[in-house]
């Protein structure tokens, strides 16, 4: 017969068995401590997510420490959204207008609270120069051999460096987790579905991993993130492999509110359903990596709409986009009509924002611990 003690040390081993490593094996202490957090926290709440959001917001920009989030709920976003693009050009700012220096500091800002940060990356076309929503077949020209992988490579060494360079006042690295190649389920980027094969994409992912570690990117989760998908079978197309991969997500925004709203809810809840249980045979960690109602036009959306939606499922974090103006914002800012129930969604008990994420401590080991 087991004694109490055993069986207490056999379900721990086993928790701990279930629990998969980070893709890298040579990441940082605080990366893998990180990772295993997000698998943890899943039975806890989702973490709520805003992109740029101490970069700007409606009618400011780059005022220390604001945040439209914050301002409206009292608390800051558990995730925040960071974007690369422009970068690889040589530029001081992305294509937000956000200075790459000012990145390092609201990333630096965000690890001191206790809060996750995700880099995503639209680059431009390495082989012609064109944005990253240009159409042209590309992948081919700048994988080893092609005649622009040169090209690709420096842009590559730009990232990174500057992966490397988010770092805390005493030198340690800060985790982030990196998102390229987004949306490869659609075909508005150059790396899209009908702009490359599934091979291209597969071998365009796994040698920008291995390139980035091997100039010593080790701070790094890696996040492969599609557009809207019709089934497990085609989100797994361009599957790097379970070898390369940390978190799986996907992207999907809520259009032509209110005549959409049940076909918005019941398309997410089924890439929900398949994105969960391919989280599960694989063993990854799962996110709504990008989703957002523009404008907010429906009063009720994060407590009629998204709460009932994402509630049930074994998710990471929801991440909604940026807030740049009147017409375009995804979050609510002081004055707004979707601002109360913003607040009751913010006290939902599955809702996991900067002060509940703070108390677990993500960058520390052990399971679950928190402040005391």
């Amino acid at each position: 017969m087991f004694s109490r003690l055993s069986l207490y040390f056999f379900f721990i081993g086993l928790t701990a068995y279930c629990q998969s490593m980070p893709v890298d094996s040579l990441c940082t202490p605080e990366t893998r401590n990180l990772y295993t957090h997000l698998q943890q926290l899943v039975q806890k709440g989702i973490l709520f997510g805003h992109q740029d959001d101490l970069a700007y917001g409606v009618g400011w920009r780059g005022v220390a420490g604001r945040s439209d989030v914050q301002s409206v709920t009292g608390q800051y976003p558990a995730v925040m959204g960071w974007d690369l693009g422009h970068i690889e050009t040589g530029k001081t700012e992305n294509l937000d207008s956000v200075p790459f220096q000012k990145i390092r500091e609201y990333i630096r800002f965000a690890y001191k609270k206790g809060c996750i940060n995700t880099v995503s990356w639209h680059l431009n076309n390495p082989y012609n120069g064109k944005s990253s929503w240009d159409e042209t077949p590309t992948i081919k020209y700048i994988l080893p051999g092609g005649e622009s992988h040169a090209t690709f490579k420096s842009w590559l060494v730009i990232v990174a460096d500057f992966l490397k360079s988010l770092k805390t006042e005493n030198g340690t690295p800060i985790p982030v987790i990196f998102r390229p190649y987004h949306e490869h389920t659609g075909s508005w980027f150059w790396w899209g579905k009908k702009e490359s094969t599934p091979e291209e994409y597969i071998t365009l992912w796994r040698f920008t991993e291995r390139f980035l570690q091997e100039q010593g990117v080790h701070n790094v989760l890696y996040a492969y993130s599609s557009a809207e998908f019709s089934s497990k079978e085609d989100f797994l197309e361009r599957y790097p492999g379970d070898t390369y991969i940390d978190i799986i997500g996907f992207d999907t925004y809520h259009r032509d509110a209110p005549k959409e709203n049940a076909n918005f809810v019941a398309n997410t809840r089924r890439m929900l359903t398949d994105l969960t249980e391919i989280g599960k045979i694989h063993n990854k960690v799962c996110a709504l990596t990008e989703t957002g109602l523009e404008s907010l036009t429906e009063k009720n959306w994060w407590t009629a709409i998204v709460y009932p939606m994402v509630k049930d499922y074994p998710l990471s974090y929801v991440l909604v986009w940026r807030n740049a103006n009147t017409k375009h914002h995804y979050a609510p800012y002081p004055g707004h009509a979707n601002a109360t129930d913003f607040q009751t969604f913010s006290k939902m008990p599955k809702v996991l924002f900067e002060k509940k994420v703070a108390q677990e401590q993500v960058y520390k080991s052990g399971t679950g611990a928190k402040r005391k």
